[in-house]
């Protein structure tokens, strides 16, 4: 089955298409035919598209909206010259998956899309105002252009979160408002902590029931994970994705009172502080300089910058916090997994959120650690490490894929 996963942000496109079914999701034998990014959509767009093994296609071409996009990207996909697989025209694509960012309390599972889904993902707005407007500007163009006769699904980043207890989710504010409004911890990063608690229990030959880590996806945007038994119990990102971790431009933690404290004394809107906390926060907010992680460790090295320090060393700060109090709300933990941009890439950074956690036995080899970079999957940890700690890339397109399999054919969730 080919598979069209859609990721659609308020002025992008982003695709994959995979080749996948129940056996090779069994055998781990998915195939990745052919991805794509066109940014800017409403004016000049930049268009990024490749097929497995070919030289990429760039372009920049007028598309007006998401519908315009994804007729572009599909006439591309179809072109023998794109010489993508078994795809010759619309007819090859045989199911796609939508990367939906909030299903609140309702949607706790992937789910086909009919009007009623839809209609339930428009009553998310407003607990996602950026994310699922974006998100449904790819779903109302892909059924116009596909039909009824493509089955499509929609693959939640909060549903992996609804295992949550309460405990975990309730913030401490009169209860009517949670019954009221729905105001708790929903978290995001779903897909990809779902897919690292997955992929870790195939590298320790486990069963889902045994799968016991602190999952990080460490990125431009950041989230830890409590994942016990197989399910999350707890994570960072709260209502919105502003809350937990230190991010590349978001401030994560932070007292309440500071926002009334920036409206009065800066004179500024409720709006205009939330610009501050979400767009010029965190790496870039203190260090002055970029929310790019690459060129802080950089400044830190060739010219020893004082904020760029400051910043690296309060984003790893935050990472151990999480890490400690998730070892303890989980009584411990078989593994430390690491993921996204960062986590993957940043040798340094899994090294320092790592330094002086000596009391719980963590130990990582530092040649390993140098070596699990640019998309290895391996495990870092000393033999001896009474933690393990893994490097695992995420792949949420593979996922999206997978999910969208598994509604189509009615068969049951693996993970």
């Amino acid at each position: 089955m080919n598979v069209l996963v859609l990721n659609c942000g308020s002025s992008s496109l982003k695709f994959q298409i995979i080749e996948t079914d129940l056996a090779h999701i069994e055998n781990d034998t998915d195939v990745m035919l052919a991805k794509g990014l066109i940014e800017r959509i409403g004016s000049q767009s930049i268009i990024n598209f490749q097929a497995e093994g070919q030289i990429a296609f760039k372009s920049a071409e007028p598309l007006r909206d998401h519908k315009q996009a994804l007729l572009y990207a599909i006439k591309w996909i179809t072109n023998q010259d794109s010489k993508i697989p078994g795809i010759a025209d619309l007819a090859d694509i045989h199911a796609i998956g939508h990367r939906c960012v909030h299903g609140a309390e309702r949607f706790k599972k992937s789910v086909r899309l009919d009007n009623d889904v839809i209609s339930g993902i428009e009553d998310c707005i407003p607990l996602a105002p950026l994310h699922n407007p974006a998100n449904l500007k790819g779903i109302y163009a892909s059924r116009e252009i596909f039909g009824p006769s493509v089955p499509q699904v929609a693959i939640f980043d909060t549903s992996f979160h609804s295992t949550m207890p309460e405990t975990s989710y309730l913030f401490a504010i009169p209860y009517q408002l949670y019954s009221r409004f729905k105001i708790r911890k929903y978290g995001f990063h779903g897909t990809s902590h779902r897919f690292i608690g997955y992929r870790y229990r195939r590298l320790a030959g486990k069963e889902r029931d045994d799968v016991n880590i602190i999952s990080m996806h460490l990125g431009n945007g950041a989230s830890a994970c409590a994942i016990k038994g197989g399910k999350s119990i707890d994570t960072s990102m709260g209502l919105t994705p502003l809350d937990g971790l230190m991010m590349g431009t978001r401030c994560g933690d932070i007292d309440p009172t500071v926002v009334e404290f920036l409206s009065h004394n800066e004179g500024i809107t409720m709006d205009e502080v939330f610009s501050v906390l979400n767009k010029r926060s965190g790496l870039i907010g203190i260090s002055g300089l970029t929310n790019d992680m690459r060129d802080l460790l950089q400044e830190e090295k060739e010219h020893q910058d004082r904020r760029a320090k400051l910043a690296i060393d309060m984003f790893c700060h935050r990472i151990k916090k999480y890490i400690g109090f998730y070892l303890a709300e989980m009584n411990g933990t078989d593994a430390i997994c690491f993921t996204g941009g960062i986590g993957e890439n940043s040798a340094e950074i899994r090294k320092r959120s790592l330094t002086h956690l000596d009391f719980f036995g963590i130990e990582i080899d530092d040649e390993l650690n140098q070596l699990a970079c640019g998309g290895r999957e391996m495990k870092i940890s000393t033999p001896e490490s009474r933690i393990a700690v893994y490097v695992i890339p995420t792949n949420e397109e593979l996922l999206l894929a997978r999910d969208t399999v598994r509604v189509v054919l009615n068969a049951p969730r693996i993970w």
